[in-house]
């Protein structure tokens, strides 16, 4: 039973790796781009939709979100292509680190924070 999660987890990270080189490559279609930028976003970031302090409800999005949205993805790229990003991924062997895309990610986080935060004082302006 650990050894299957195990392959399984590993499964994932690779595809992770793999979903990080679609949304860099040329021969990737658009919405197959997109939705592998965000779920690798989603992935790696450090903040869930769910937090993880959550009893089991925190460990659920990480369990289902990330595998579906995975699997999504894959289905989006074309067979050809998919073998040569598998083929990278292996040879790769760990995800790509950049300082922009973490950037980016932070700074959309902050963004949406600051948007939630004014869109809950002008609702609770309106109610006083």
């Amino acid at each position: 039973m650990i050894a299957r999660l195990r392959q399984w987890a590993s499964a994932v990270k690779c595809d992770l790796v793999v979903l990080v080189l679609a949304a860099r490559d040329p021969a990737v279609p658009l919405t197959a781009k997109v939705l592998a930028g965000v779920v690798a976003a989603y992935a790696l970031s450090p903040i869930d939709l769910i937090p993880d302090f959550i009893p089991v409800l925190g460990m659920l999005d990480d369990l289902l979100l990330v595998p579906v949205g995975i699997c999504l993805v894959l289905r989006l790229i074309p067979p050809r292509v998919l073998a040569d990003l598998r083929e990278r991924a292996a040879a790769q062997g760990q995800l790509p680190r950049s300082r922009a895309a973490a950037t980016v990610i932070v700074a959309l986080w902050i963004l949406g924070s600051v948007w939630l935060g004014l869109a809950a004082h002008r609702y609770l302006q309106r109610g006083a």
